[in-house]
């Protein structure tokens, strides 16, 4: 059994619930723990994971949030920069699925944080628990 933190940027309150409730149900049917932390907004949650991971207290990590497309360039700096400090962690060895979605209207984004349609959270935690057993198989 392993702990995973799932950290997520509320903001869309009725989408995050189901991005997390399919997080949740993949790690738990895994046979794992889960806690959420809710930070401000998808660009915090590199940094909150980078936080957690020196407590020691995790050993894989899932990032929620929903970012849609609005009028300005501030989707594309969110969507990209919230992405390059997950990978950047996950290139450090860190076990990280990201369920970040970036959807051009709240359709769009319905279908994905759905655990019944597409389930983004659920494909996130389990791209976290695959991340977790491929350090483990290449640490011994």
């Amino acid at each position: 059994m392993a702990r995973f933190l799932i950290v997520e940027a509320r903001f869309y309150d009725h989408l995050n619930d189901q991005l997390i409730a399919g997080a949740r149900a993949a790690l738990e049917s895994a046979g794992h723990e889960a806690e959420v932390l809710t930070v401000p907004g998808a660009l915090e949650i590199p940094g909150a994971i980078a936080l957690a991971v020196e407590s020691g207290g995790f050993d894989g990590f899932v990032a929620i949030g929903v970012v849609i497309r609005g009028e300005t360039y501030h989707f594309e700096i969110v969507a990209g920069e919230s992405a390059r400090g997950i990978m950047a962690l996950t290139m450090d060895g860190i076990a990280i699925g990201n369920g970040i979605i970036t959807v051009e209207n709240e359709s769009q984004a319905q279908a994905r944080a759905n655990p019944a349609d597409k389930d983004k959270g659920g494909e996130a935690a389990k791209a976290a628990i695959a991340l977790l057993e491929l350090r483990n198989r290449f640490a011994l």
